[in-house]
């Protein structure tokens, strides 16, 4: 058996030449006369020399603003540390830039629909489209839009629209219990909810649309409710004096001459969405992300860390409830594409992930 600490792969010089942290490191060289004899020496320049390390991202992968920036860091504090100030970006827009209208975007996979998959196109469309919708329903920048949806196509357009416009995403998902779900959102106090009607988890229907009226009936600050069809035919989870709007209509009501609702630009740092801590001691505490650092992090992580690039796939067995979901839809801003699944890891045998693995490729 091997011991712990021992080396079991080690990638070829072919392999390591080719991936998107080389080609980094050999821009480095050539636009910033920065040569890294191996990775421990690159990893230390990038934590001692912040500013610069943060600003060669910003220029390797070409962000740009329509306002001039002023320099990555203008003190290094915390807190109080300011990054690139002036500069103006959406992280949203950037986030479904990268690929071709006909390729494959998202591949989703659930218990409760069959297999399906939306391309580059489709999602920009719907994006835009419910973005639109949220701005007619009166979603403002800083305002919270919130979720109470399983991980399907649905959550995902629902954060890029959010976020797209200004406003701050946060999820829960259908599996939370109401009073789980209250301790996040009355903290946060959405203008609009997104919620589902129920779901299946190991061949098994839970409905949940008592619980969306119960939560609807909690959150005084709720002014709309987007529902999802996903168990039931079922439009109008929440009736009586709560303005319903189905998910159909929701990404369908953008005229072709409407304006790009996601043109416009928001300081870097500017708030995106709203994660949780997990609640063990005492309420969940919200933490606020923003447009920028979120987009600088990414698209580190996504092609340096994880070498994603156009053609790529990542898979990643997570809920709406976890930050994890947001890292797989960070995908996206590499060109790479997403696989969802809601349902069972193990339903209705141990081998469940493996046949979307290979049915994904």
């Amino acid at each position: 058996m091997p011991a712990t600490g021992d080396l079991h792969w080690t990638p070829s010089a072919a392999f390591s030449e080719a991936t998107e942290l080389a080609r980094y490191m050999r821009w480095l060289d050539s636009e910033r006369g920065l040569h890294f004899a191996d990775y421990d020496a690159l990893h230390q320049w990038s934590i001692t020399e912040l500013g610069a390390f943060w600003e060669s991202i910003w220029d390797f992968f070409k962000v740009e603003s329509p306002t001039p920036r002023g320099p990555a860091l203008v003190e290094s504090k915390m807190p109080g540390a300011t990054w690139f100030p002036g500069a103006q970006i959406n992280y949203a827009r950037r986030l479904i830039e990268a690929g071709a209208d006909d390729d494959i975007a998202v591949e989703h996979y659930s218990e409760v629909r069959e297999p399906g998959a939306l391309t580059w196109g489709q999602l920009r469309r719907q994006t835009r489209d419910l973005a639109y919708t949220l701005t007619q329903l009166g979603v403002e920048p800083g305002d919270r839009v919130a979720a109470y949806l399983p991980n399907i196509p649905e959550a995902l357009t629902g954060l890029i629209a959010t976020t797209g416009v200004g406003a701050l995403w946060s999820s829960c998902s259908p599996d939370f219990g109401v009073s789980s779900v209250l301790d996040r959102f009355r903290q946060i106090e959405p203008k609009v909810l997104l919620a589902c009607d129920g779901y299946r988890y190991g061949g098994k229907d839970f409905d949940r649309r008592d619980a969306v009226r119960e939560l609807v009936e909690n959150l005084p600050s709720v002014e709309h409710v987007v529902s999802v069809p996903y168990l039931f035919d079922d439009p109008t989870i929440v009736p009586g004096a709560h303005a319903t709007l189905a998910w159909d209509a929701a990404i369908a009501a953008r005229p072709a001459d409407a304006p790009d609702p996601l043109a416009r630009n928001f300081p870097f740092d500017h708030p995106l969405w709203i994660v949780y801590s997990s609640g063990t001691t005492g309420l969940p505490k919200g933490m606020v992300h923003g447009h920028g650092g979120v987009l600088l992090e990414h698209l580190k992580t996504q092609a340096l860390h994880m070498n994603h690039r156009p053609g790529s796939k990542l898979f990643f067995y997570t809920t709406t409830g976890w930050i994890m979901f947001n890292l797989l839809a960070a995908a996206l801003i590499s060109g790479a594409g997403i696989v969802q699944y809601d349902g069972n890891p193990a339903w209705p045998d141990l081998k469940a992930l493996w046949r979307i693995v290979e049915g994904a490729r």
